[in-house]
């Protein structure tokens, strides 16, 4: 059943997808698909590689935090898994409604690695509250050094960065009482094993919720080790900070290797920044639509329509449609392997 669903949501957002990119090149009319595969063959080589690693580097900081968290509770795993952690995390983000599947799929190739569930809970949560400071510190310190690239955005468009900016402070206000109030994730645990028992999914609900006392017994101590330890805590927040750097670097990269003005890059900079702020107003996995609506409306403050079409398309295309693909691949792989060593 899950796989059907998950079959069923890839497909959706394969559609979502296709949809966004034929609306970016109607919106354009002056670029066309082969003009776009001509530009990219012509493209500066090392440029195009380091916009690559940048995607890649997307990635590696975000399991580089959660081992971090992992280890420093005891249970020390290879960079490799960390990559694996990570990549399911973007992989399943994409293909589930409100990025929902995200932490459970991270979640899931942690326990079969030996790590507790409690852990893995608490590791998680405490890298989504990093995760949404990291967003928030990226934009407002664009917005500081560069207000000339949110004021060129038309008022729609600024109205959704802003009402991006909103939704993060909230996430990360919900996502830090998950992670100190225990009583509130116990609390919530408990309704939902009643709810399946209620329909008949769990028979007898007294061996689960038994099991859900012990578990979060476990999160509350692993929770206060965490929290302890300011050092971690620092670290953690620097390695989220660096792979939110990471992704919005990525168009910059591209805007080089396709000639760009030195004059410009920290437009670019700064409207990447704008609109993945402003594609968490909508509950679509990546932001599809909005954030390349987002991108496309920025970049036509200082280029023109040809340039900015081709720049959002080259821009998305390796910031989430290639980097989605790539995790699917790396989470394949890495279950596969992890299926032979155990």
């Amino acid at each position: 059943m899950v796989k059907k669903k998950n079959i069923l949501w890839s497909l959706v957002a394969l559609l979502l997808a296709v949809l966004t990119v034929l609306a970016v090149f109607a919106q354009s009319g002056s670029i066309s698909p082969g003009q776009l595969v001509r530009q990219l063959k012509g493209a500066s080589k090392p440029w195009l590689l380091l916009a690559v690693l940048c995607m890649l580097g997307f990635i590696f900081f975000e399991g580089e935090a959660v081992l971090a968290i992992v280890r420093h509770v005891g249970y020390p795993q290879r960079h490799a898994r960390g990559f694996v952690y990570s990549a399911a995390d973007v992989y399943f983000s994409a293909i589930t409604p409100s990025a929902t599947g995200g932490q459970p799929a991270s979640a899931f190739f942690m326990i079969r690695d030996g790590i507790p569930a409690a852990v893995a809970t608490a590791a998680l949560l405490l890298n989504l509250v990093a995760y949404t400071l990291a967003i928030v510190t990226v934009g407002l310190g664009m917005l500081i050094l560069f207000p000339a690239a949110f004021l060129r955005f038309e008022l729609p468009a600024r109205l959704l960065v802003g009402i991006g900016f909103v939704v993060l402070i909230i996430l990360a206000v919900m996502f830090y009482g998950l992670l100190m109030k225990g009583h509130l994730l116990h609390g919530i645990g408990i309704r939902i094993i009643l709810l399946l028992h209620r329909i008949h999914l769990i028979r007898h609900p007294e061996k689960t919720l038994k099991k859900w006392n012990h578990t979060v017994e476990e999160y509350s101590v692993c929770v206060k080790m965490i929290s302890g330890s300011g050092h971690l805590l620092l670290r953690v927040y620097l390695l989220n900070l660096l792979q939110r750097l990471s992704q919005v670097t990525i168009t910059v990269m591209l805007y080089f290797s396709v000639g760009g003005s030195r004059r410009f890059w920290t437009d670019v900079w700064a409207v990447q920044t704008f609109s993945q702020m402003g594609s968490y107003c909508v509950p679509i996995p990546g932001g599809m639509g909005v954030a390349d609506y987002l991108m496309l409306n920025g970049f036509s403050g200082f280029l023109d329509a040809g340039a900015a079409s081709s720049l959002a398309l080259l821009g998305r295309g390796l910031l989430f449609y290639v980097c989605v693909l790539v995790s699917g691949i790396t989470v394949a792989v890495g279950y596969l392997c992890a299926k032979k060593r155990k």
